[in-house]
């Protein structure tokens, strides 16, 4: 599967660098070659969101992902002050192998440098959050349409209002993705997520957008939208969103994290990550 085929701007990945694994993604972002999206880059190889939080911040943060590993599956921490994350890669740069972060202060969006070198403290502890784009890719395999993929867009988002389990700071409501399909590729969609249970697992929702606090499936919170045709019900994933939603609602003093569809593209394989 090719960046093209995810719709995704040719320029993000220039003729002459390989991305075909995630070390050769992690290498153009740490060169400076690659910016923009990593959707559909390194295909076959599981990306991650990011949440860079203070050590003292860090067990609240942990205990908040394992009491919400929907939005909020965990596939590798760090060290305190380490850049680096053996589990999920042998040669992973947090401060540079990402080709776009964010940059929180007082729970407000400050900054969206190419790297982190001038932020990176030796206090810091990075958190990798299992990303959609895995089971993006066996849905599509599976021949089930996305439409924001068939559009170039980025996926729809949006706050819910169901409350995540609270942990110290952190507290706040799920954001949720939104695919629309037809009942039998819903049916499907959600056979095939429940085997993917490190990247947010099978739908928290299906239809109804209003019993779950969403007003206008036009007007994302996040993201771009699409529109839910004439036979489709809109499906609804948990999001690793989340995490940085309730970052910011926290207003943690700093705290850093990916750009929007930059992801850290790591050396485990999505198969690696299916049950069953």
């Amino acid at each position: 599967m090719t960046a093209h085929a995810l719709g995704v701007s040719p320029g993000n990945s220039p003729a002459d660098i390989p991305l075909a694994t995630g070390l050769d993604v992690r290498l153009a972002s740490r060169s400076g070659a690659l910016t923009g999206s990593t959707a559909g880059m390194a295909p076959g190889y599981v990306q991650a969101n990011l949440a860079i939080l203070p050590e003292r911040l860090a067990n609240d943060f942990l205990r908040f992902c394992q009491r919400n590993p929907k939005p909020c599956p965990l596939i590798g921490v760090s060290e305190p002050g380490d850049p680096s994350i053996p589990a999920i890669g042998l040669d992973i740069d947090i401060r540079t192998d990402v080709p776009g972060y964010t940059v929180f202060k007082d729970g407000v969006l400050v900054d969206e440098p190419a790297d982190l070198k001038s932020y990176w403290r030796d206090d810091l502890v990075t958190f990798a959050i299992g990303c959609s784009l895995s089971f993006e890719e066996a849905l599509l395999q599976a021949d089930i349409p996305l439409r924001h993929v068939e559009k170039g867009l980025k996926v729809p988002m949006f706050r819910t209002n169901v409350p995540c389990n609270p942990a110290g700071v952190f507290a706040g409501p799920m954001v949720v993705s939104m695919r629309p399909m037809t009942p039998a590729q819903a049916i499907r969609a959600v056979q095939i997520t429940t085997r993917y249970p490190s990247v947010h697992g099978a739908p928290v929702h299906i239809g109804l957008p209003e019993a779950i606090g969403i007003t206008d499936l036009q007007k994302p919170d996040y993201g771009d939208a699409v529109d839910v045709r004439e036979g489709e019900i809109p499906v609804f994933w948990a999001c690793g969103v989340t995490p940085q939603s309730v970052i910011a609602a926290a207003k943690i003093e700093f705290a850093l994290a990916h750009a929007p569809g930059a992801m850290l593209a790591t050396d485990l394989k999505n198969y690696e990550l299916a049950t069953g």
